[in-house]
């Protein structure tokens, strides 16, 4: 994170936005506790403060794919929630998990007996969440085996070693909320759920919701849900329905500077390759921000920016730390603000407006800014 001031490029993450989020998720599973996933730097809007301001708006738990970021939430002081990763290898340091109390998974039984391991080296049990395959086809126990995976949670859970918490899956068309998958990976969930209950298991939670299940399929959301997207103000579901539908506001704004504003004549060719080439006499824009950074190199003649009062298109190439744009005839100078992508409020494209131009989904848009584009904080989690 960094401090406000002058940078060349900025991303400016609203922490009262991620809070009001959270509160906004909760009243659409208000049965459910609510885990917000704050993996890959959340979202890449900052672990901490997003994980922060989560907590604050009603989030009981925090969900990281990787153990260090689990780690280093609770290295930061984030004792109250409970916290999840599940993305675990032979390798990762499983006893450094139970004694920072932070709940692990198991897809298979190496996994259980990994967690059961890291249990009896610092004496006390591991907490640990069983995954089945319904139907995504990743990570998660395929049905054949999930019997044989329970009963080696139970009994490692009878040794003392481990305490079986929660019970879960992942959907694989939740954007699509009346895609048929979803039915079938329901009914596969609650069999995986009658097996265990069968065998002995009572968890503290079962769960299989994200972020378009939370918002659009109420009879997944069981004791708790996981969103990720939303948490960070998108619509995990944009074809139906935009943030503001669900009471969402995005919380990153990403700006940049002109570093130069030059008058070139018609026919002059623009970036690598010559890709556009200007119709008349114009001014063009330097923008200090490229695929270095996070902005993709298909956003070539395509990205969207609002600059000098209007909405403009990436004009050329994007290179590696810079790209250009066609002002047209409209004032420009060396400093005035640029704006990729933010809430809307001012005109300026959204990320969903750049993962369409893109070709891709707006989780992506927001996770690949690089870490050359500072985090700056504004607001207040509790306002």
């Amino acid at each position: 994170m960094s401090e406000p001031g002058v940078h060349r490029a900025v991303a400016t993450i609203d922490v009262a936005a991620v809070a009001g989020n959270v509160v906004a998720l909760r009243q659409r599973a208000p049965d459910a506790q609510l885990l917000a996933v704050v993996k890959a730097d959340g979202y890449g809007h900052g672990l901490l403060p997003c994980a922060q301001a989560a907590v604050a708006g009603g989030a009981g738990w925090l969900g990281t794919a990787l153990l260090e970021e689990a780690l280093a939430l609770r290295g930061a002081g984030l004792t109250a929630p409970r916290i999840l990763a599940w993305l675990l290898d032979p390798a990762d340091p499983w006893a450094d998990a139970v004694r920072a109390d932070v709940d692990v998974s198991a897809s298979a039984p190496w996994a259980v007996a990994s967690a059961a391991a890291a249990g009896r080296a610092v004496g006390r049990p591991a907490r640990l969440h069983l995954k089945v395959d319904t139907g995504l086809g990743r990570a998660g126990s395929p049905i054949a085996d999930w019997p044989a995976l329970v009963g080696a949670a139970l009994q490692a859970q009878a040794d003392g070693a481990v305490r079986l918490v929660g019970l879960w899956s992942h959907l694989a068309h939740a954007d699509a909320p009346r895609h048929p998958t979803i039915d079938r990976q329901l009914d596969a969930f609650h069999e995986a759920l009658a097996v265990a209950d069968a065998a002995g298991a009572r968890p503290e939670v079962r769960h299989l919701a994200n972020s378009a299940a939370t918002l659009t399929r109420p009879d997944t959301h069981f004791d708790l849900v996981r969103p990720g997207l939303a948490v960070y103000g998108l619509s995990p579901v944009p074809d139906q329905a935009g943030p503001a539908d669900f009471g969402l506001r995005p919380a990153m704004t990403l700006t940049a500077r002109l570093a130069l504003a030059k008058r070139v004549p018609a026919g002059h060719g623009v970036s690598y390759l010559h890709r556009y080439v200007t119709e008349r006499d114009t001014t063009l824009g330097l923008v200090p921000l490229g695929y270095a950074d996070g902005i993709p190199r298909v956003a070539t003649n395509c990205g969207p920016v609002l600059a000098a009062g209007r909405r403009r298109t990436i004009a050329g190439t994007v290179c590696m730390d810079q790209f250009v744009l066609d002002l047209g005839d409209d004032p420009a100078q060396a400093g005035d603000e640029v704006v990729l992508f933010g809430p809307g409020d001012r005109g300026e494209p959204t990320a969903e407006d750049w993962a369409r131009a893109t070709g891709t989904i707006s989780y992506e848009i927001v996770t690949r800014i690089g870490p050359r584009v500072p985090r700056v904080v504004v607001g207040s989690a509790g306002s």
